[in-house]
């Protein structure tokens, strides 16, 4: 075979696979790992459960690559927000924002998270690089609070992963259960206007609680 071929084909090869996970990725958001049909993500990729298998070996490795893709995402555009360019606390609402931002236009990644909830993180734990992936934003929270405590802007005692727990849960919560918050309490969660000040109240919650005071040093 060719070269030219050769280099003609990974592409195709790799916009094939990209398909795939973004279908799939559809399929487990709205049917859950064990209720998501193969077929129904071959026939909507317009190919075949064979070379479904080929790429990802089965349906829990499809679903495994589906999750590990989903955190790689949000990370990758975490890293495009140049959190060591700015002080300490517009860094972190900038974060905090970003959160809330993220997970609320991306309510399938929400949703993929929940699922994985449900199998106790079985198939996240089986991926080598989950770790890794997920370092930076500790790293880059745990930079944004040494910063602001040498400047004496941050007084609370805590680790990056504290406050990552609370702004994740926070913004989380918000879009998993919009849909019962929204009908036990008649509050849209979607409505701009609600919106706007969960963020605001979300950013400040976190903000006032980092800050601390000298009473807690």
């Amino acid at each position: 075979m060719s070269v030219a071929k050769e280099t003609a084909r990974k592409p195709d090869a790799e916009r094939t696979r990209a398909d795939i996970l973004s279908v799939a990725r559809q399929e487990f958001v709205e049917h859950g790992l064990s209720g998501a049909r193969v077929d129904a993500i071959a026939e909507r990729t317009r190919t075949t459960k064979r070379m479904l298998y080929y790429y990802f070996g089965s349906k829990e490795g499809l679903y495994s690559a589906v999750l590990e893709q989903a955190y790689a995402d949000i990370r990758t555009s975490e890293a495009t927000l140049a959190l060591e360019d700015l002080d300490p606390l517009t860094a972190l609402r900038r974060l905090i924002e970003f959160t809330f931002d993220y997970e609320d236009s991306h309510p399938d990644f929400v949703r993929l998270i929940a699922i994985e909830n449900v199998h106790q993180a079985q198939y996240l734990n089986r991926l080598p690089t989950i770790q890794s992936v997920n370092a930076n934003v500790i790293a880059a929270l745990d930079s944004i609070l040494a910063r602001g405590r040498a400047e004496g802007v941050f007084v609370r005692a805590c680790s990056a992963v504290d406050v990552h727990l609370m702004i994740s849960g926070l913004c989380f919560y918000r879009v998993s259960n919009r849909h019962t918050f929204g009908a036990i309490f008649g509050c849209d969660l979607s409505a701009p206007e609600v919106r706007e000040r969960h963020k605001a109240m979300i950013v400040e919650t976190v903000v006032g609680w980092v800050i601390g005071s000298a009473a807690l040093r």
